[in-house]
């Protein structure tokens, strides 16, 4: 069986709920470590077999797909399929096994995980 590494990470600053980020739309907060991890790691974007993201709470701007549409916003191939998941407490870790088994299984060679939420965009309940 193939093994699956993590190759590199990045993440955005924490921030609180209504402060610094509360205006950054969750779109551009996912795009920006995209965009930087394609650029670290020197791999066209199109070579990627799909991108995983987990978001809770799907609704309002961190609806539609995110995964797919913050890969677009970070400016990368259009050709890389995207899927959002939602495992309430443990989305993004989530995006990150099904990764490692995409690629363990020998469905994917080359998948970015990971995940994004911004409080500030949607109600609390």
């Amino acid at each position: 069986m193939a093994e699956a590494y993590i190759v590199d990470a990045v993440r955005t600053p924490v921030g609180r709920r209504g402060k610094g980020l509360a205006e950054v739309h969750p779109l551009d907060l996912a795009a920006a470590p995209l965009r930087e991890l394609v650029n670290r790691q020197g791999i066209d974007s199109q070579d990627y077999d799909e991108v995983i993201l987990g978001c809770i709470d799907q609704l309002g701007p961190q609806s539609m797909d995110i995964a797919r549409n913050a890969w677009l916003a970070a400016g990368l191939s259009q050709a890389v399929p995207g899927s959002t998941i939602e495992r309430q407490c443990g989305s993004g870790q989530q995006a990150i096994s099904y990764s490692a088994q995409a690629v363990m299984s020998g469905t994917s060679e080359l998948v970015v995980a990971g995940g994004v939420q911004s409080m500030s965009s949607i109600p609390l309940s």
